[in-house]
């Protein structure tokens, strides 16, 4: 079915609509259901993914099957919820009841009481852990988010193009290919303040701008997806999720700066993801969105999937393109931009992930409404994959401004066992780590700059009382380290002697000199890599000499590590609360540990592996400290 016009589409939107009126789509509620049909939401997220919510959708379908049920219940697996600590998670609309840590085995239990009895299952609701309330819906950890980027994701089938037409899927494409010019499309762009959410912040209206203004017979557009950040899922999330999205804003996108192929550049560890991305496709060709003659206009326009393999360097623009090529993955050196010369040597535009999920909707509702929301600098909302220390890990998207205490605090729910926040790792392994006196400072692209970190394409890591900084640099360090590409000596050579000199400082050999010359060599790497991920390789280690200088100290002075994370520097001490059991003696695996029955025993620290078997194994408290 192709559709030849705007009238086309509309109508089909119109019979579309009835697809997903018994749900919530975006931020409404559609009343309207007049056959008394229900939907039950199954999270189909990575991380409930791999806790076993296909199982569950599985099992609530022959459930359903078996009770006479499937023609009135419906059971979808749409994308990420965005609340991974309580998932598999379950929606079930228009009753406007979330299930949290759903297993195959409270299916039969759901389907008897909430279905057939009609009273919600109390156990499965989310309960706070502080307050003990229960909810059925309006669960905290959404309270103060806002979602654009990912505002039909969780909402629809991500593999029916109808279910997306029906939540206003392609209507900015109509608009922008018969209402609007190029020039008109950038303009709203610039206006509306959109920058890129891969980590520089550029201004994509103005991106757009430079590819359309540069000569050329051919042009393309690129999509990076090609997210590499340990822990970041935001990009994997919307494609999963919702893939048309970011093929309508790449269509658009090409019908603005006058380019006729796009590429989406996609990590082959995603494979849920280009498995939806190549049905998404298929799709939008076989309804004339994609291909010639879009939508009956003149424009015509198609998309190609590539694979990564997995070089973090590609997340580099030109690093991508020229994996694109065929070539190796090394960027070159700026200028020229891929903007004047690109992909096969033509003018081509790159953007991310998050930066196309906005375009349709800021073409839809208009460049004052985006602008309107987040900071005079930093406008819309940012998607976060929230990890590591906190007790709602999670994927957000919060207003631009928004303070890192309330990601935290608030969305997050706090730290986890109630212990004390140490610092927030923003921008992925090239971010900075923020202490806690920065907590209320506002998360938009200069307010993170300034106290040395980065926004990144969104990663933010929780740390406790139990994480040491020095260790925390180093771990990212080896990241990039292993990650470059090798082709300037800044990067390549540079990181590797960074990374010897923490390894000596964890190992309780550091001096105070190797502080002050890893602190030039970083700076001298700043000033001389080839491409940003060497430029922003120190960041780590930088944030935590400014913020954590004591702990570098620690382990260098006093030979300690204040967090007894270190292993080196670790030493295990038995106290005289040891009832002399032995259970640490015939777990020890060195032998390193003497003592008859009864009696208190010793550790001979010289022979001692630092290994925690003794602790582990100890059945008294405070028999055997660690410190």
């Amino acid at each position: 079915m192709k559709l030849k016009n705007t009238a086309a589409l509309n109508a089909l939107k119109a019979q579309s609509l009835k697809l997903i009126e018994t749900r919530r789509v975006a931020d409404t509620v559609t009343a309207k259901n007049t056959q008394g049909l229900k939907h039950v939401m199954v999270c189909g997220g990575p991380g409930c993914h791999s806790s076993g919510s296909p199982g569950i959708a599985e099992r609530l379908e022959e459930e359903l099957k078996q009770r006479g049920l499937s023609e009135q219940i419906k059971v979808f697996q749409p994308g990420c919820f965005g609340f991974c600590e309580k998932g598999p998670m379950i929606e079930i609309h228009p009753d406007n009841v979330t299930y949290c840590e759903v297993s195959a085995d409270d299916v039969a239990t759901i389907v008897e009481e909430h279905f057939i009895q009609g009273k919600q299952v109390e156990h499965l609701l989310y309960m706070d852990p502080n307050t003990k309330e229960r909810f059925a819906s309006n669960i905290p950890f959404y309270d103060g988010q806002l979602r654009i980027a990912l505002r039909n994701v969780g909402h629809i089938a991500p593999e029916n193009i109808l279910e997306y037409i029906a939540a206003d899927g392609y209507q900015a494409l109509s608009q922008v290919l018969f209402n609007m010019t190029p020039l008109d499309v950038i303009d709203v762009l610039k206006d509306s303040g959109l920058r890129g959410r891969g980590g520089a912040g550029f201004p994509t209206g103005v991106k757009w701008e430079f590819t359309r203004k540069s000569q050329a017979d051919q042009r393309y557009i690129i999509c990076n997806a090609d997210e590499g950040d340990p822990g970041a899922f935001m990009d994997r999330s919307v494609l999963e999720g919702d893939p048309h999205s970011v093929l309508e804003a790449m269509i658009i996108a090409g019908s603005t700066i006058g380019a006729s192929e796009g590429y989406i550049y996609v990590r082959a560890e995603y494979p849920a993801a280009i498995h939806r991305l190549k049905i998404a496709i298929a799709q939008a060709r076989e309804y004339g969105l994609l291909g010639k003659s879009i939508l009956g206009s003149d424009f015509s326009f198609d998309i190609e999937l590539k694979y990564g393999a997995g070089a973090f360097v590609c997340g580099e623009e030109t690093a991508l393109i020229h994996s694109i090529e065929g070539a190796r993955g090394e960027p070159t050196v700026k200028p020229p931009f891929p903007a004047q010369k690109g992909l096969w040597g033509k003018p081509t535009c790159v953007n991310n992930v998050e930066t196309l999920a906005n375009i349709p909707a800021i073409i839809l509702k208009g460049a004052d409404w985006f602008a309107s929301i987040g900071t005079e600098k930093s406008k819309g909302t940012k998607v976060f994959a929230l990890a590591g220390k906190v007790n709602n890990v999670g994927l957000v998207e919060v207003p631009m401004g928004t303070t890192l205490r309330q990601i935290i605090f608030n969305i997050g729910g706090g730290i986890k066992q109630h212990k004390t926040f140490k610092a927030a790792q923003t921008g992925g392994p090239s971010g900075g780590c923020i202490p806690t006196k920065y907590l209320d400072s506002p998360i938009d692209y200069e307010s993170l700059a300034a106290i040395g970190s980065m926004m990144g394409s969104g990663g933010l890591i929780v740390l406790d009382e139990d994480d040491c900084m020095v260790n925390i640099a180093k771990y990212f360090l080896e990241f990039t380290m292993d990650e470059s590409c090798g082709r300037c000596t800044a990067c390549r050579v540079g990181t590797k002697r960074l990374y010897e000199i923490l390894t000596k400082i964890t190992e309780g050999k550091g001096t105070l000199e190797d502080l002050e010359n890893m602190e030039k060599l970083c700076h001298i790497i700043k000033d001389t890599a080839l491409c940003g991920l060497g430029q922003s390789a120190p960041n780590p280690i930088l944030s935590t000499l400014k913020y954590f200088r004591d702990e570098y100290v620690a382990h260098i002075v006093d030979k300690t590590c204040p967090a007894g994370v270190c292993q080196s520097l670790l030493k295990y001490e038995i106290t005289d609360k040891c009832v002399g059991c032995t259970l640490c003696v015939k777990k020890c695996p060195m032998s390193c540990i003497s003592g008859s029955t009864k009696k208190r025993h010793v550790i001979d620290q010289e022979r001692c592996l630092k290994c925690g078997a003794c602790m582990e194994q100890c059945r008294v408290i405070g028999a055997i400290i660690r410190h």
